[in-house]
């Protein structure tokens, strides 16, 4: 696949007339490893393809050698990654939270640590809240400091993407699914193997779902 995005990325370069030291400069990142980029030795994370495919003016899937049309079409993406179009929804003013924890109301106002003005779906907009992404367990699909809008419930359907509080500690997102015998939480980056959770874990750890993620938003100035 190395190969595929050097190829690519070349293509794009050369039909935007833009030269691997502008690239870099544009981009913000090193021209050494725009050199490995273009050489085929190294493919960029997740992160430094949406900044080149920003900067060059093509569609991410396309720079990542998949079969898809070159030309970027930014409500597409969104959609691709969860994000609606704010058109499409009603604006409420959603909390964001700092910690997620058993045994007291993680929506309570000392958990609050700013908002976010965003078109969301549903009536009851005081059980929206948003959280952080940390950590690349999730990549492509949410980055760091990514924000995902989150509907609090504890039912879901197979292959949500939920948040989940594990043993009382603070909240992970991942996709879930459940089954006779307990549910799997997933990872998008497969470096991080599935957790499955018995139904005695479930109750004993406890293992909890308290939110289906309907939206995120991606934040290129990370926090």
């Amino acid at each position: 696949m190395n190969n595929q995005f050097a190829t690519r990325l070349k293509q794009a370069m050369d039909l935007r007339g833009i030269k691997a030291s502008e690239l870099s400069e544009k981009a913000k990142i090193p021209k050494s490893a725009i050199s490995q980029y273009l050489s085929g030795l190294y493919e960029a994370k997740q992160k430094s393809i949406f900044k080149l495919a920003n900067v060059l003016d093509v569609s991410e899937g396309w720079l990542m050698g998949l079969d898809v049309p070159m030309e970027r079409n930014t409500d597409d993406m969104l959609k691709e990654i969860g994000a609606i179009p704010l058109s499409e929804t009603d604006t409420v003013k959603i909390p964001i939270l700092g910690t997620v924890k058993a045994g007291y109301n993680y929506l309570a106002q000392e958990n609050i640590i700013d908002y976010i003005s965003f078109k969301v779906d549903g009536s009851d907009k005081e059980n929206y809240y948003g959280l952080y992404v940390t950590g690349d367990s999730m990549e492509p699909l949410f980055d760091e400091g990514d924000t995902v809008i989150v509907h609090r419930q504890d039912d879901f359907e197979n292959g949500d993407y939920c948040v989940v509080l594990i043993n009382g500690d603070e909240a992970t997102v991942k996709q879930v699914y459940k089954g006779d015998n307990g549910i799997m939480l997933k990872a998008n980056n497969p470096y991080y193997p599935p957790r499955i959770f018995t139904k005695e874990e479930i109750r004993d750890l406890p293992v909890k779902v308290i939110g289906v993620v309907e939206k995120s938003i991606r934040n290129f100035k990370k926090k």
